[in-house]
Formats: C-alpha cells, structure tokens, sequence
C-alpha cells in the first residue's frame, strides 16, 4: 500500500545526525525557518531546474498561473525564471555518494519538512510575491517508495487543498513505484532525474548505491507518458471523439495500469512541461565529447527539455574526488553549456563539435568558432544568399538573427549596419561574412589570424568566468591578472562604489 492517508508527523520533529561509525539521533524541535535555512542551503547544488514550457491561466479560486515562457510574470534576460523556492524535503539520504554533501556518512544535522510545512512555505511566500513557484527536491528518506510518496502527498495538499496553481518542479526518485511516478506527474508541471555522472563506471565509483537502469526507467516512464498523452489528444482531435484511455498503461515500464482518465477529467496534464537532467562535470575523469555524446543521446532517445551540467565542488574530503586545485570547473562548464545550445537549436552534432583525437573544448574560443575555424572552407558566406542553416553556423548570428536575415533580405540587400541592428555581433561575424560580396574589413582568410583575433575578445570572458568572486577595480591597463590579494578597502570600495 503505497498511497499513505496519514504521516507519523513525531517523526519529523527528529534531526539525524550521521557519523561514519553509524547513525545518532538526536531528539529536538527545529522551527521551519531553521528547516529551511539548513534544506534550501542543502538544495544548491542540484541545477536541474527549468520553469519554462508550461502555460496556466490563472482559476476562478485558485491561486497562481503560469506562462510558456517561465512562470508567472518574473523573466530574467535569458528567458528564465527568477525566483522558486528550491528546497530538499530532506537531506536524509541512505546513500552514500562520494560528491554529495547530504551523503549518509557525513557528520551534518539532519531535517525533513512535513507535507504541511512545505505547503505553507510555498503559498505564504507566493502571497508575499517573493517567488513564483517551487522546486522540491529531496534525500531518499528510508526508501525511494517513502520519500516518492511523501512528495506525492505534499504535492496533492498544494493542489487540491490550497487551490495552488503556479509552477511546480519535482524529482522523480529512481526506484520508486511507477504509479507513484505517474501520480506525482500529474501534479507537478516538470519532473527530472538527475543522471549525475556521464558514464556507469563513474556511479560504481562514485554513487555505488545507485545504477544507471535504474536512473533511467523513471526517464523513459516519463517520456513514454507524455508521448501518450500526446497521442491522445491529437486522435481526439482528429476524429473528434472522447479521448480513449491510453495513458501510462501502454509503457513497459508500467504495464496494465492508468489512472490518466481521473486527472483527464480534472483538467491536468501529465508533466506538461517536459522533463530534465543534469551532469556532474569534474568528478570523474570522462571528457567534453563524452559528455556531450551522452547529452545527445538523451535529448535523442529520452525526449528530454534540457541536460544541465553543475561544475564539481569539493564539499567531501575523499580519495576518490579529484583534487581540483584551481577550483570548480566553472569556464568548462559553460563551454558545455555553450555546445549543448548549438546541438538543440542550431543544427550542430556531437562529433561535429569534438572528436576522439580532440575529445575537450577550448578554453579560449566558445565551440561556434573553434569550428568555424577549423572548417574555413564553409567561409565567407553571403548573408543575402545564404541558406537558414548555413547562416546559423556563422559565429555571431544567432536563431534571431538569422530569421531576421531571411525575412529582411526579401525586400531588399543587407548591408553590415542593417546586420547590427539585426542582433548580429559583427565583431565575430566580420571575418565569416560577406555583403553584395564586400567583408567589412579587409582581413587574410587565415586560421591563426582570425584565432588571434577572437581570442583577445574571449580571454577576458574566460577570465570572468573562473575569477568571478574577485574583488578588484579594473584599470585601463588591467591585464586581467590577480597579482596580490584583495585588501578590505578594495572589497569595500567595490560595494559602495566610492573610489
């Protein structure tokens, strides 16, 4: 009996403390503010979380929509949402994940919320404008069936009970009942698993509790629910008859089982919103090309929205963690960031990117033109000839950009100032491109110039990235290197802006 009525709610008043020798508990009566101080700062480390593809008008009695394009009205420049509420339902964990700061071996207090105390939080804090949703991830507490079916019942209270209709991102925890899976899926507007590491050698080292079969059934549950659904509803309207009851019980991985007609008739979709994942990058030794061969595997086979990528921090001390003196990898994941962008909206394949000969990024030049560079056949194009797909390969166009190209160029021939205000950044794209058969500059079409040219432009953005908790004025003469460390006066200046 997996769908429990009631909770033990004595037993959530308990904090875990767990040590390496075994496990202590400790009987105390933590408020929600402290819960949410130690279970918000336990959740920072999982980027899996995506708010758009979902629309929600706002109900008679219900409190909260949602747009397509993020959630609510609150979008940052990117398109993302700004604000959810991102918490662990608890940080009790009975695996033991070599990178994960919530691991059961680590000497860290314990805490869960109550279905209750998740509810409130969500709806006072959305009343008080402070987000537009909520992000509830969690340890798997005693087993995944318990800790899956306590989200579904704290996901069911937020719904039915507190009429909550805003954006709601939910972990499907692997191992857990499908019809558990299912039910939270109606509930939730996007769900994810976190594949966490690249490869299955990488979990036997490093999560030896959990397998990859098992991180991806629930995927596939997800994706073969959201294709029946959409199935049903393009037959409906095609024939024009009552939708047939399809749903999840056509899955192998839930056979003979559907409850899509009880939330059908409630008007909810199953994850309307798509599903997502995310990799480690830095704990184990795969490179840029693994990585994002995997990602495009899973966009390909799993349907999935987005494949996010999380910078390795040290927060254990093990002997089976990489070092990493320099720091996270932060400028290496934003290349893998940059070369997931080009494979979902521009066309681009893995071993187009990297090959086995060059299985990692440059550091230097984001992937666009370091294969520009290495494929100058294709250059110069001719932006008033030039195919969509082919203008989307230029360095400094972009999807806007190049539809604006297309619809423009109808009516008349492009100039380079008609480009700038297109969106085309000319200062990548003059070197790729010609107008009426004219570069904007006269430059030799060769790899090491133009390499020399558009590494200037980047090294100060890779400079930003790996140093972005520097405290430093910059100079005209500033050469982007952090000589002597930075005094207080410094650090105080930057804040007030007074010099």
């Amino acid at each position: 009996m997996f769908f429990m009525e009631f909770w033990d709610y004595p037993m959530f008043r308990e904090i875990y403390r767990c040590t390496g020798s075994g496990a202590m508990l400790i009987q105390t009566d933590m408020g929600i503010q402290e819960k949410l101080r130690i279970l918000s700062d336990a959740a920072k480390y999982d980027v899996s979380c995506s708010s758009s593809g979902v629309a929600r008008k706002g109900k008679k009695g219900g409190l909260g929509n949602t747009l397509a394009a993020g959630i609510c009205h609150s979008f940052a420049a990117d398109g993302r949402c700004i604000s959810l509420l991102k918490i662990l339902y608890t940080n009790q964990c009975i695996f033991d994940c070599k990178y994960c700061i919530n691991r059961r071996s680590n000497d860290v207090v314990r805490t869960a919320f109550t279905p209750d105390e998740v509810c409130t939080l969500t709806v006072e804090f959305y009343r008080r404008n402070y987000i537009e949703g909520l992000f509830l991830s969690s340890g798997i507490l005693h087993s995944p069936d318990y800790t899956m079916n306590l989200i579904y019942q704290t996901l069911t209270q937020l719904r039915e009970r507190y009429r909550f209709n805003g954006y709601i991102h939910v972990k499907a925890i692997p191992g857990a009942d499908p019809a558990l899976v299912e039910r939270v899926g109606y509930l939730a507007d996007r769900m994810s698993v976190n594949l966490e590491l690249p490869t299955a050698e990488g979990l036997r080292n490093l999560a030896p509790g959990k397998t990859r079969a098992r991180i991806l059934a629930p995927m596939r549950q997800v994706q073969r629910g959201i294709a029946a659904q959409n199935l049903n509803r393009l037959e409906d309207r095609r024939f024009q008859r009552p939708a047939r009851e399809i749903g999840m019980a056509d899955s192998a991985a839930h056979p003979g089982r559907s409850v899509w007609r009880q939330y059908q008739d409630q008007g909810r979709s199953f994850v309307p919103a798509g599903q997502s994942t995310q990799m480690i990058v830095g704990a184990t030794p795969e490179s840029d090309f693994q990585m994002i061969q995997v990602a495009e595997a899973l966009y390909r086979n799993y349907d999935l929205k987005r494949v996010f990528y999380s910078a390795f921090v040290r927060v254990n001390d093990d002997s089976m963690l990489p070092a990493l003196p320099g720091g996270p990898p932060l400028l290496r994941e934003h290349r893998l960031y940059q070369a997931d962008w080009l494979m979902r909206f521009y066309g681009f394949e893995a071993r187009e990117l990297l090959t086995e000969k060059r299985p990692n990024f440059n550091v230097l030049l984001d992937p666009k033109c370091d294969w520009a560079l290495g494929h100058m056949e294709w250059f110069p194009v001719e932006v008033n000839r030039a195919d969509y797909g082919t203008l989307l390969r230029v360095p400094g166009i972009g999807v806007r950009s190049a539809r604006r190209i297309l619809a423009a160029r109808r009516s008349s021939a492009l100039d380079f100032p008609a480009l700038k205000k297109m969106g085309v950044v000319l200062k990548r794209a003059m070197y790729f491109i010609t107008c009426s058969g004219r570069m904007l500059q006269t430059v030799p079409m060769n790899e090491n110039f133009i390499t020399s040219q558009l590494v200037g432009a980047e090294h100060k953005k890779a400079w930003d990235i790996e140093n972005h908790d520097s405290y430093r004025q910059l100079s005209l003469f500033d050469d982007y290197q952090v000589a002597a460390p930075v005094s207080q006066e410094d650090k105080v200046s930057v804040i007030t802006g007074s010099l």
